[in-house]
């Protein structure tokens, strides 16, 4: 058994790495850790998240910088559900003391210096890690780059549909490369992370439009992708999911039945994402670790349309799926 720490766990992503986690057979749940000042500290994480009562009564640990080696040197592995500079700060530590990192947050997505003055607000200091990390879209990563790395870095939930979406199609030449296509999507305030605020409260929350040519996923979705899109990101008033409507112009010559067999044949071998006719829908993939896709067009113009869990296929559960295809284990394990 491998022993895994959670840090960050008190937060949504967290309470769900720790479920999943509690039932594969190849991982133990050592230890679970939040910042020295979250107001969870020294709680057992049953109190907070009653359906792990009886699975799992750990306490949330204080973590500073400083208890990162002692803390790495008891582990294995460990997950990073925490603020983008938090991870950028601690992932170099827990890889000096042996562990290898699975890194949820934004930190070490894309090896531009100037990307997280820009985009996350802090100078990034460790650009010599890049070289020893995977970005992990699991479907389309390296997976020999992904066994080897030691910082494992997980897309963003709306990058990962996104690019499911897309890939397939620009690999197979079926849009038109010369325009960009417009990703329409919408979350559920559980994207906004556990802490309350009024821009994420249910009272509160519109469908409406933000981050509008300034969010952060867009140049993530662009680099990792090799071509520019438009992405247009909504907050919906539910829990969690994402719905994304994405809309490209076929290269000439291509039909929608090119962009079919595309989107089939590029996922045929793929558990963890699901090929559909007709729409595809939210509730469908509540609670599940996968994609759903399917595409709709005309002579000119076609629609993919994906949805994912934000909080798993959009961050737990791919974080664990990349964790099982780094070690060797069954790619689904403990995730259905």
């Amino acid at each position: 058994m491998l022993k895994a720490a959670i840090v960050g766990a008190s937060g949504y992503a967290g309470h769900q790495l720790a479920s999943i986690i509690l039932r594969h057979p190849q991982l133990e749940l050592a230890a679970l850790y939040v910042s020295p000042q979250s107001a969870d500290l020294n709680r057992r994480i049953s109190e907070l998240y009653g359906d792990l009562a009886g699975r799992c009564d750990l306490q949330l640990q204080g973590l500073s910088l400083e208890d990162v080696p002692a803390a790495a040197a008891d582990l294995d592995l460990v997950f990073l559900a925490t603020a983008h500079q938090t991870a950028h700060d601690e992932a170099p530590l827990f890889i000096a003391g042996g562990c290898t990192v699975f890194d949820l947050s934004g930190a070490y997505r894309v090896p531009q210096a100037d990307f997280y003055t820009a985009y996350y607000g802090f100078a990034h200091e460790h650009q010599d890690l890049f070289a020893k990390t995977c970005y992990a879209l699991c479907e389309w990563c390296d997976r020999k780059e992904l066994q080897a790395a030691s910082l494992i870095s997980l897309p963003g939930c709306y990058p990962t549909v996104s690019q499911l979406s897309l890939r397939p199609l620009y690999e197979a030449g079926v849009i038109d490369p010369t325009v960009r296509p417009v990703i329409n999507a919408v979350s559920g305030v559980s994207g906004a992370g556990r802490k309350a605020a009024l821009s994420n409260s249910f009272c509160e929350v519109s469908l409406n439009a933000y981050g509008l040519f300034t969010h952060r996923h867009q140049p993530e979705i662009s680099y990792h992708l090799g071509h520019q899109v438009v992405f247009n990101p909504h907050l919906g008033s539910f829990k969690r999911g994402i719905l994304a409507t994405t809309t490209c112009r076929l290269a000439p010559g291509k039909t929608l039945a090119d962009a079919k067999a595309a989107l089939r044949q590029a996922y045929a071998d793929k558990p963890l994402v699901r090929v559909k006719d007709g729409t595809v829908k939210l509730q469908d993939v509540q609670g599940l670790p996968c994609c759903d896709l399917s595409v709709a067009g005309d002579n000119e113009y076609i629609v993919v349309s994906g949805a994912i869990d934000n909080l798993l296929k959009g961050a737990a559960a791919q974080a664990v799926q990349a964790c099982n295809l780094h070690y060797g284990f069954e790619e689904t394990s403990a995730l259905w």
